[in-house]
């Protein structure tokens, strides 16, 4: 899989308010989310999803790792998203 930008600029938090429809229902608050997913979510490439996996302090994006696997869950994103709207 290609892992490149779209070119496209990432949105504000304040734009993003719901999972996508394919997971916002039949899903738990529990469940884990993909790299995939999260980019999809946030409009970013998934890229941009890894690289703040790997950075530290309030700009790391907190996920769960199972092995070589990176999964997301969606209460913690939405928390990183109100950190990173509130810290201006």
């Amino acid at each position: 899989m290609k892992r490149g930008t779209n070119g496209a600029a990432p949105r504000a938090a304040a734009e993003i308010v719901a999972l996508p429809p394919d997971h916002a229902s039949g899903l738990g608050l529990d469940a884990l989310l993909t790299v995939e997913d999260v980019a999809r979510w946030l409009k970013v490439p998934p890229s941009w999803v890894y690289e703040r996996t790997r950075q530290r302090g309030r700009h790391r994006l907190p996920c769960v790792r199972l092995g070589k696997y990176v999964r997301f869950e969606a209460r913690a994103v939405r928390a990183f998203l109100a950190r990173q709207r509130d810290s201006g």
